[in-house]
Parts: structure tokens; C-alpha cells; sequence
């Protein structure tokens, strides 16, 4: 399956903005990484097929992930940003049976191209 991420951008600290994550075909779970430059990708949100969701803590409250299947389209609506949730956001899918909301990078052999989110202060 291929992946394509859209949606970043540069926003004042406290607003908003959604990504989209498109693909080719149907997926199992998806899910979001971000990097910043120097550090290694780490996850933020993934959801299942089924509709469960899984955040990392400090996105929380502010952001919310979700997907239309029928379009075979992920979205990560990130309100009240903060300066360090700047990075570039990636998209990714898994075909795991079990387990798949995984905080692994490994376990996503699946990847969109990153799309960069920038937060001013």
C-alpha cells in the first residue's frame, strides 16, 4: 500500500490544524510518527480498522485521530499545538492481527512521505 500525507503547515502556538493520510488501498491500522531533525521517529496516535485508538501521552486531550474507510483516509486533528509538537509528521499502516496499535516503529513496514508541522511561539 502506498501512503501520502498532506495537511502540515505553520501555526501560532494554540491553534490547530488536520493532517490527512491517503492510501492507495485498503489498510489495517494506521498511524502517526513525528521526527524532528537529530532524534529518532516517535509515535503519536494509531487506530484500527475497528475504530480503537491509541495516543502517546502528551498529545492527549489535543489531539484526536480517526478514519474514513471507505476512502481509505486517516486524520489527525491536532488542536491547542505547542511549539514542541513541531516536527514532520509521517503516516503509516500495519496489517497486524494483533498488537497493532504498536508504539513500534519496526512493526509499521509502511510509510507516507512526512508532511512538516511547524508551531511558533
Amino acid at each position: 500500500v502506498q501512503l501520502q500525507a498532506s495537511g502540515g503547515g505553520l501555526v501560532q502556538a494554540g491553534g490547530s490544524l488536520r493532517l490527512s493520510c491517503a492510501a492507495s488501498g485498503r489498510t489495517g491500522n494506521m498511524g502517526w510518527f513525528r521526527q524532528v531533525p537529530g532524534k529518532e521517529r516517535k509515535f503519536v496516535a494509531a487506530i484500527s480498522r475497528t475504530g480503537g485508538t491509541y495516543y502517546v501521552d502528551s498529545v492527549k486531550g489535543r489531539f484526536t485521530i480517526s478514519s474514513d474507510n471507505a476512502k481509505n483516509t486517516m486524520y489527525l486533528q491536532m488542536n491547542s499545538l505547542k511549539p514542541e509538537d513541531t516536527a514532520v509528521y509521517y503516516c503509516a499502516a500495519n496489517y497486524r492481527s494483533t498488537a497493532g496499535l504498536t508504539t513500534s516503529r519496526s512493526e509499521w513496514p509502511y510509510w507516507g512521505q512526512g508532511t512538516q508541522v511547524t508551531v511558533s511561539s
